[in-house]
């Protein structure tokens, strides 16, 4: 087998084997294949496409580059749910500990936020002591224990898909929806869960701009996880503006606490219910999404769901107590008001630039090794539909010096469009994916 014969299949447009797509990516890690014949094939993959047969095999091939985690030790069918990224979606912080809460384990591995998207290790990490880089083994007993784990994925988990990134990053190859979907799968197929609940952005402040490319790559990576024993489905929901109102760390912290109290925004409250219910359904816990809706709510209102964030946050190091005292979180020293130049209804806002705006602040990354400060970020009080007038405050700029905070008002105000007439609703849950 050689790795032109492969590059030239794939060129033709003919299918690879499960052999010859393991040959490929055990090279390429083992250094045996070259990463110039990896670029001609992912180019060939780019504009040639993969079958859903081959897609899979390709995702469990780089699953297995690395460990695989067994998780048959823990009892019960165990859920995992994965975000493809959004401006102020703190929804794994409630979703985990709430799910878990109705006896269904949470073993979930996250990363890290980069660019206008942040990441869940870095809002956790904001609660004093908290650690999320642990090792297999304690991950395993604590989702045995608590019912759920929120940690950092493991240096051997998936190399095959840090290399295959790198490479696509500097080849153009990047946005290929087979590419995409068994970089994302991969990880969740190597981190051992029976069964996973996708959530698909789309929207400005998304990967994926347009509700098709979205289908697209949700019904990919749900097929992939069904050919491969997995039950999998995916939702497809609006990130055309920020999820709740708090961007930043510990000020999303804040507003997942508020929200396993049941006092949270709207539409991160409502998102948790669509998500939880599924992974509930899938776990084995009810019957159908209602009931599934209703036994989470319950948990809101009985303080279930918050009393498990506080076992949680407890078994990995961190001060449960931030739980009942928010203020023990992270403050930014200087809060500074931006307000509406003019009279109208807030017709749409660009996510992607308040996500800019929050990460220009500190709250996020602009290179990898750039450090995050856990206070900062913003606070958006007008969102999509809102009547305002000349003068209103539309959002906090929350910040480590005044300088800083009167600096990044002209970015939160160019994610605003105010208009006359008030925009049409836009759904949450654009579809669902089985």
């Amino acid at each position: 087998m050689r790795p032109y014969d492969l590059i030239r299949k794939k060129r033709d447009g003919a299918e690879l084997t499960a052999e010859e797509l393991a040959f490929l990516v055990d090279g390429f890690v083992r250094g045996e294949v070259a990463d110039y014949q990896v670029s001609a094939w992912l180019m060939a993959v780019y504009f040639r496409g993969m079958t859903d047969r081959e897609t899979a095999e390709l995702t469990l091939a780089m699953a297995r580059s690395g460990r695989m985690l067994d998780l048959s030790g823990i009892p019960g069918v165990k859920v995992d749910k994965h975000s493809s990224g959004g401006v102020g979606d703190k929804t794994s912080l409630v979703l985990v500990p709430l799910v878990a809460s109705c006896g269904v384990p949470v073993p979930k591995m996250s990363g890290r936020g980069l660019g206008h998207t942040g990441g869940t290790l870095d809002k956790l990490e904001s609660i004093p002591g908290l650690r999320t880089e642990v090792d297999v083994d304690a991950f395993l007993d604590q989702v045995r224990r608590v019912g759920c784990a929120i940690v950092g994925q493991t240096a051997d988990l998936v190399p095959a898909d840090k290399k295959l990134y790198a490479l696509r990053d500097v080849t153009a190859t990047v946005d290929s929806v087979p590419l995409i979907a068994s970089s994302i799968m991969s990880k969740k197929i190597a981190g051992g869960a029976d069964a996973i609940v996708l959530d698909v952005k789309t929207g400005s402040g998304a990967f994926l701009k347009d509700v098709e490319g979205a289908r697209a790559l949700a019904r990919a990576m749900v097929a992939i996880g069904n050919r491969l024993g997995r039950q999998t489905v995916a939702l497809i929901t609006d990130m055309d503006q920020p999820l709740g109102h708090a961007v930043g760390n510990a000020l999303e912290v804040r507003e997942a606490v508020a929200t396993l109290r049941g006092e949270g925004p709207g539409d991160l409250t409502e998102l948790c219910l669509a998500l939880g219910a599924e992974m509930l359904r899938l776990g084995g816990r009810v019957r159908d999404e209602d009931e599934g809706r209703r036994l989470l709510l319950e948990r809101l209102r009985d303080g279930g769901g918050l009393r498990k964030f506080q076992e949680m946050v407890r078994a990995q190091g961190g001060d449960p107590a931030v739980a009942e005292e928010p203020d023990r979180l992270p403050s930014a020293p200087v809060t500074v008001e931006v307000h509406c130049p003019e009279e109208g209804y807030v017709q749409a806002m660009d996510a992607e630039a308040v996500g800019r705006a929050a990460m220009v602040l500190g709250a996020g990354r602009a290179r990898k090794d750039d450090r995050i400060d856990p206070s900062v970020g913003l606070v958006v009080l007008a969102k999509t539909g809102t009547r305002v007038s000349r003068g209103d405050v539309l959002a906090l700029v929350h910040a480590r010096t005044r300088e800083e905070a009167e600096a990044a008002v002209p970015g939160v105000l160019q994610a605003y469009r105010i208009g006359a007439t008030a925009p049409r609703p836009r759904p949450l849950v654009y579809g669902r994916v089985v």
